[in-house]
């Protein structure tokens, strides 16, 4: 089981137990599952109620996993860990695998192997990411292992603290070739799945750079300010130049690449509890290596 611990300063001497958590990150519906487990908020290691009022020196201790194990069905697909700890997993995910269970990948998903590998280690976990990524993008995503540790990061998404770096092969050269999308996103009137740039849409900025060109395709790094659903490919489309075999914004290439050429490539993000930065980094694919190979 996994508790979290903070010690009460002299600053935070008189104050209640759930004020002590909530100013930690902590969210009140997670303060509200634990109080209800059995040895779920302990003070010193003795059951306690929120309203306790702490004195300097004691430890609160928060019982902070899940209370029954997910009701995914676990598969036994690869997953490539690149960080674990007692609070989060940061993954490299495979072009071509959806996150969660859904129409299509109700077998296999980043979700169910994940789910698996939580009941190899005996761990009683759901699934909890932090953010998503599009079936047809690879590469890094955050998953908590708790709720308590999911509602901190999910936090951090819009932050300074909570760093995505994209990279992409868009079609064409854009000008000027660095600058800022910032242009509302919503759905479509005649698509449940299909976005674009609308003025009643929700806010949605996009930084890109060319780090080079190769015949007629460029290399992007793109950095997110938001998290808008398809917001690099609606963006890139936006400005005339859609990424490489993007069959809903653009053109498929299938003798090329098999889905739109994007790649989350770089994260870095504060620890929710310890505070440490961590800094990650997955290098593309093949299918995208081989539309810009004269490149590197």
């Amino acid at each position: 089981m996994r508790y979290l611990e903070f010690t009460v300063t002299e600053q935070d001497e008189g104050r209640r137990v759930d004020s002590l958590l909530r100013s930690h990150g902590l969210s009140t519906s997670a303060i509200r599952r634990s109080k209800h487990r059995e040895h779920g908020l302990l003070v010193d290691g003795e059951d306690i109620y929120t309203s306790y009022l702490l004195h300097a020196g004691q430890v609160v201790a928060i019982l902070a996993d899940d209370k029954t194990p997910s009701d995914i069905v676990p598969n036994d697909g690869p997953v490539n860990i690149l960080y674990e700890d007692a609070d989060l997993l940061v993954v490299d995910k495979p072009a071509a695998l959806a996150v969660h269970p859904c129409s299509g990948s109700w077998e296999d998903s980043l979700g169910a192997r994940l789910v698996h590998y939580y009941h190899l280690i005996g761990l009683k976990a759901d699934f909890h990411p932090v953010h998503r990524l599009d079936k047809g993008t690879s590469g890094l995503m955050v998953v908590a292992k708790h709720p308590a540790a999911q509602h901190i990061l999910t936090k951090q998404l819009h932050s300074g603290d909570f760093l995505r770096e994209y990279l992409a092969v868009c079609e064409g050269y854009p000008s000027p070739p660095a600058g800022l999308v910032d242009a509302p996103l919503g759905r479509s009137d005649d698509s449940y799945i299909r976005q674009e740039v609308r003025p009643d849409g929700k806010p949605a900025r996009t930084h890109y750079e060319i780090l080079d060109r190769n015949g007629p395709y460029s290399l992007l790094r793109l950095v997110l300010e938001t998290g808008r659903t398809h917001q690099i490919r609606v963006h890139m489309a936006y400005l005339g130049h859609p990424l490489v075999g993007d069959f809903l914004y653009g053109t498929e290439v299938p003798e090329l690449i098999s889905r739109p050429a994007l790649h989350s490539a770089r994260l870095a993000l504060t620890h929710p509890f310890t505070g440490e930065r961590l800094t990650f980094e997955a290098p593309l694919p093949a299918d995208m290596t081989n539309l810009i190979k004269p490149i590197l």
